[in-house]
C-alpha cells in the first residue's frame, strides 16, 4: 500500500459526513461539539484537498452534490470502522479512571440520577461522569453513550440489558383544569379534556383510547418532545399530561387526573457488548443497576 497517496485528515472527513447526516453546517456543529465556522473550514479544506465539490446551497439548506453523495458512503464505512474500534478499545480499558457518559429521558436524568452518580464518584473519585438527558434514543453502537437508560427493552444482539424494575405513571392535571372539564371520574368522562403530546404520531393517542379515554387529534393542541416542557404546561393549567407517579405526586400543583388509570413504565439499564468489558463501564453499570433498583 502506498501510505502517501493516503493524506486527507479524518477530522474533516467527519465534518463532511456530520454535514451531510444533519444537512448544515449548524447541526454537524451541534452533533460534533464544534464551532460552526470550524466545520465550514474542514469541509472546505476537504473540497480543496481532494478538488471536488462536495455539497450546494439549497436555499437555507445544504445538498449533497453527485460527488458528494457517491463519497459519503465511503466515509461513512470510515466512520462505523472508526467507532468499532473506539468501541472495542473503551472495552479493553483496565482503569476505573477516566469518563462515563450516561444517557436518559429527561425526568430520570434530572430526578433520578443525580444522587446515585453522587454514590459513584464518592466511591471512585476519578471516575467522571457526563449525562446526557434526552428522550431520543442515543445511538450505542455509535458512542453517543457508554450506557442507557431506557423505557422499553432494546432488542439489538449486540446491547447488554437488564431489567431494573417497572415504574408507574398517571395523567396529571391542575385541579382548575379539571374542575374546567367538570371533574371526571371515568375514563369516557375524561376524553372531554385536551392532552400534552410528547411527539406527532398517534402513539399517545392510541394508548388513552386503548384505556377508555376516546380521544382524537383535536384532543392534543400541545406538543412537545421535552418532558420538562410538558409538565410546565401541566401544572400552569394547559392540559392533561403524563408524569412519574413519584414526580406528579410530590408536586402540590396538580393531581391525578384519574386516581386508579396507570401507566407502566418499564426501566432498562442498557449497554454494548465490546464496551460492557470495560472495567469502569462494568463498575458503573452495576451500581446504577443497584441504584436505581432502590
Amino acid at each position: 500500500m502506498d501510505w502517501r497517496r493516503v493524506s486527507f485528515d479524518w477530522n474533516r472527513a467527519r465534518a463532511f459526513l456530520a454535514t451531510a447526516e444533519e444537512g448544515s453546517f449548524s447541526g454537524a456543529a451541534r452533533a460534533l461539539g464544534i464551532a460552526q465556522p470550524t466545520v465550514g473550514r474542514q469541509v472546505a479544506a476537504l473540497e480543496q484537498e481532494l478538488d471536488v465539490a462536495l455539497f450546494e446551497r439549497v436555499g437555507r439548506s445544504l445538498e449533497l452534490t453527485p460527488t458528494g453523495l457517491e463519497l459519503v458512503e465511503h466515509v461513512r464505512l470510515m466512520s462505523d470502522a472508526a467507532t468499532r474500534v473506539s468501541r472495542i478499545a473503551a472495552g479493553q480499558a483496565v482503569s476505573l479512571n477516566g469518563t462515563i457518559c450516561i444517557s436518559a429521558g429527561e425526568v430520570n436524568a434530572s430526578h433520578v440520577l443525580p444522587p446515585i452518580v453522587a454514590e459513584i464518584r464518592a466511591a471512585h473519585p476519578g471516575i467522571s461522569v457526563e449525562i446526557i438527558a434526552t428522550n431520543q434514543s442515543s445511538d450505542l453502537a455509535r458512542r453517543e453513550a457508554d450506557i442507557a437508560v431506557r423505557s422499553y427493552r432494546p432488542t439489538d444482539p449486540d446491547l447488554v440489558t437488564r431489567k431494573i424494575r417497572d415504574d408507574e405513571a398517571y395523567l396529571y392535571a391542575t385541579p382548575a383544569y379539571l374542575a374546567s372539564i367538570g371533574d371526571p371520574t371515568t375514563p369516557a368522562e375524561l376524553s372531554r379534556g385536551e392532552f400534552i403530546a410528547f411527539d406527532a404520531t398517534d402513539v399517545f393517542m392510541k394508548g388513552l383510547n386503548a384505556m377508555g379515554v376516546s380521544v382524537g387529534p383535536s384532543h392534543f393542541p400541545w406538543v412537545s418532545a421535552s418532558q420538562h416542557v410538558q409538565w410546565a404546561l401541566v401544572t400552569q393549567g394547559s392540559g392533561i399530561g403524563v408524569m412519574m407517579a413519584e414526580i406528579g405526586d410530590a408536586d402540590p400543583r396538580v393531581r391525578r387526573a384519574l386516581p386508579d388509570l396507570m401507566i407502566p413504565v418499564p426501566m432498562w439499564l442498557t449497554t454494548h457488548r465490546e464496551v460492557r468489558t470495560s472495567r469502569r463501564v462494568r463498575v458503573v453499570f452495576d451500581m446504577l443497576a443497584e441504584g436505581l433498583s432502590r
